[in-house]
């Protein structure tokens, strides 16, 4: 694959807080209408890589390069990766309370019609009928609140979607559903990078990385890099601040 072709190049990606090492050497590459899962235990670094990519404040990288679309958002404002094509769903679900669903989806949607909120809703399996006029308040689930979430990041049109732990913490979001939106933003051609720490939840990817400590150390298949990830870093801890890892003859392992 040409470098041209790709959608989103990190390139040698570093980040410091405070002096301590969050994010080192990273590369990653999506193709338009690739998905791509990012595996990780919690604390492995895979929010911080969301934010950098979305230019959030206290994010900039101290090295490496981040190109979207052919151009270089290296340093571009969170507003300006968005005019550009380039969202992220948060962890937790933004909250305009009062306002009723149909008219927050309507807000940032690419075409502001109810027709395109209603396909929106209907892709995260919620009914419109039931829905659109629905207040958001108190009275909605943790579950529909972030499918409601997820729907405003579908109805957004963006070309490239970071979800970031879609699933976290709410049952009734099931996996089935997660992954049947993924696949609908794909089918029109829009990239997404899939951030987890559920290894299940990457087998709705065309391709995987698994991050650990602050870096990339595998990358393949879904099935690859769970059972990478089950084998060789599940069993040892991949939260940041752990011993560094080391190169060997396949990639990467664990210091013994």
């Amino acid at each position: 694959m040409k470098e041209d072709s790709y959608l989103l190049s990190v390139e040698n990606l570093g980040l410091k807080r405070s002096s301590r090492d969050i994010l080192t050497h990273v590369n990653l590459h999506l193709r338009p209408g690739e998905v791509h899962g990012l595996l990780g235990l919690n604390g492995s670094g895979k929010s911080s890589l969301a934010y950098a990519l979305m230019g959030s404040a206290g994010y900039e990288p101290d090295e490496g390069v981040i190109e979207f679309a052919g151009r270089d958002i290296t340093h571009l404002s969170i507003t300006e990766r968005a005019r550009l094509g380039l969202t992220l769903a948060w962890q937790e679900p933004a909250r305009f309370e009062g306002l009723p669903v149909g008219a927050y989806l309507a807000l940032g949607a690419k075409d502001q019609n109810r027709e395109s909120v209603a396909a929106a809703l209907e892709a995260v399996a919620l009914a419109p009928a039931a829905y659109m006029k629905r207040p958001l308040n108190h009275t909605l689930s943790g579950g529909e609140r972030k499918r409601i979430e997820l729907a405003a990041v579908f109805a957004m049109g963006a070309r490239m979607v970071i979800l970031d732990e879609p699933d976290s913490g709410v049952d009734m979001l099931t996996l089935r559903d997660v992954a049947a939106l993924i696949k609908s933003m794909a089918a029109q051609g829009r990239s997404v990078l899939l951030i987890t720490h559920r290894d299940e939840m990457i087998t709705a990817a065309d391709s995987a990385s698994l991050m650990c400590r602050g870096t990339i150390v595998f990358r393949g298949g879904p099935d690859e890099v769970r059972q990478y990830y089950d084998k060789r870093c599940r069993m040892h801890g991949g939260a940041l601040g752990a011993q560094p890892w080391q190169r060997d003859s396949a990639g990467w392992s664990i210091p013994t």
